[in-house]
């Protein structure tokens, strides 16, 4: 049975997967905005902050998303972790994700049904090295 956390962040995609990314009822007023790499990277205070960063990395592409989430991990009591892949295409370049994979993953904090801190990471095995969990770098292209 999943928890609370888990159906929060399992909500958020769904609004996210119908274009909605303007319900904020799940931010925490001073959410702090991370990205991890990618053509962006840096941290973002607050809702206006994250509201910013959004829009300057959306701006980017055309037709972004969530291609595919494969997990949601609870990690413990106030963080969830989502395996995922994107998709899109530069706005300026053309380059189309689908011929280079995004492969990803974010971490969500959260405190008393909010999110207090996002981490989105652009390189999944990043993440998992970040949260103690190298050994399942690469894992899912392994031969099995």
């Amino acid at each position: 049975m999943a928890s609370a956390n888990v159906d929060l962040v399992r909500s958020i995609y769904a609004a996210w997967g119908r274009g909605n990314f303007r319900a904020t009822e799940w931010v925490h007023p001073e959410i702090e905005f991370v990205m991890v790499g990618g053509p962006s990277p840096g941290t973002w205070t607050g809702l206006a902050g994250m509201a910013e960063a959004t829009h300057e990395f959306l701006s980017a592409w055309e037709d972004v998303h969530t291609e595919v989430v494969e997990e949601y991990r609870e990690l413990d009591d106030q963080r969830v972790l989502v395996l995922l892949s994107w998709s899109g295409r530069g706005k300026t370049s053309g380059f189309d994700l689908a011929q280079l994979p995004w492969i990803g993953a974010n971490l969500f904090h959260l405190r008393n049904g909010k999110v207090t801190r996002l981490v989105l990471y652009w390189d999944r095995d990043r993440a998992l090295a970040d949260l103690g969990l190298a050994s399942e770098a690469g894992a899912a292209e392994a031969p099995g």
